[in-house]
């Protein structure tokens, strides 16, 4: 299949996705309203939001052209197709498409392990994308059990499936991924717009995503006053009860162990080196001097997938407040190429 209809397919699947997410009758809409009984995080709102992201950010054609122009040509015309094991990860609805969109357009074929914890949702997205350009039915596998008969793989999971994955795919090209999480570094200067905006990296999808801040890096005496306040809107979150029995036990082995911690009744904001933070909880850290907040980042930049700031701080993945959760094309999961990668598959 040449390129041009790859690019027009999926053009069109980006013109078809708000509509069929929001249509009951349709497959994708019955899978969305089901979703949310197979996983409870996966609720109407957020699966919407990651369907409307994925047609309105990256499947436009301007974009996905001026993405596609950025290597060279040899690589979406590979001389052989090659199939790619993916072993898609089940933390947010379709978090695994962008990898789906990578493999079919770099002219190889897929082999999908779906997270049991999906549901429906990127199967129906697959039988869309068929229907628009039947060609792609020989390129689209979705397997239930273990993967097998693939020449290269892409998995990502958590930090202790990476050991497992590391181990069974040992023989074969792959890329692989763990876990990581947003931070913020932020200067007291912030604007009340500004933290809202931050408010969102931080609580859509519950803070479940891989980009999704998790700690703050703030000035020494920060005042946590006006950021709270921002969060307030995200508030309605406690009335999701898997969200507040997260809260409720966090709280309670805060309050147990008399550890300190700032209560806004529906988050919990705490002093912690750590970068991952459970559900409903924010850690935080302060730093003397911004030198020593750059450093830090970059101790820890294996553990960190975007950094959230309108300090001007020279990193790869820095992003400003509100764009955590709207990826370009091209910011790639850990910084890692996944064109790059397939196009060295041959």
């Amino acid at each position: 299949m040449k390129l041009e209809k790859r690019i027009n397919a999926f053009s069109k699947l980006g013109q078809q996705l708000p509509n069929a997410v929001r249509d009951p009758s349709h497959p994708l809409g019955h899978a969305a309203a089901n979703a949310q009984h197979v996983n409870p995080w996966f609720t109407p709102e957020n699966v919407l939001n990651a369907v409307d992201a994925i047609a309105y950010e990256w499947l436009q054609p301007i974009e996905l052209e001026s993405w596609i122009k950025a290597y060279p040509e040899k690589y979406f015309t590979p001389p052989t197709a090659k199939t790619v094991g993916v072993v898609m990860a089940g933390n947010i609805p379709l978090v695994g498409f962008h990898d789906f969109l990578c493999v079919l357009m770099a002219g190889h074929k897929i082999n999908i392990k779906l997270s049991s914890k999906d549901g429906d949702l990127m199967g129906s997205v697959a039988k869309m994308l068929v229907a628009i350009e039947p060609a792609f039915a020989d390129c689209i596998q979705i397997t239930e059990g273990p993967i097998r008969d693939f020449d290269a793989v892409i998995a990502t999971g958590s930090d202790s499936s990476v050991r497992y994955f590391d181990f069974y795919f040992r023989n074969y090209p792959s890329l692989i991924r763990g876990h990581r999480n947003g931070v913020a570094l932020l200067s007291g200067n912030e604007t009340d717009d500004e933290l809202a905006l931050l408010a969102d990296d931080i609580f859509t999808y519950f803070g479940l995503g891989c980009r999704n801040v998790s700690k703050l890096i703030v000035p020494e005496g920060y005042n946590f006053n006006r950021l709270i306040g921002s969060m307030s809107r995200w508030k309605h979150l406690i009335n999701h009860h898997r969200y507040a029995n997260n809260y409720e036990y966090n709280r309670t082995i805060l309050l147990m162990n008399q550890s300190p911690h700032l209560d806004a009744g529906f988050v919990l904001v705490v002093p912690n080196e750590n970068i991952d933070a459970p559900v409903a909880m924010v850690n935080y850290q302060e730093y003397s001097g911004i030198n020593s907040a750059i450093d830090y980042i970059n101790v820890n930049d294996s553990k960190i997938q975007c950094v959230v700031t309108k300090t001007n701080i020279d990193h790869s993945r820095r992003v400003i407040f509100g764009d955590s959760q709207k990826p370009k094309l091209n910011d790639y999961s850990d910084g890692i190429d996944t064109i790059e990668f397939l196009g060295t598959l041959g």
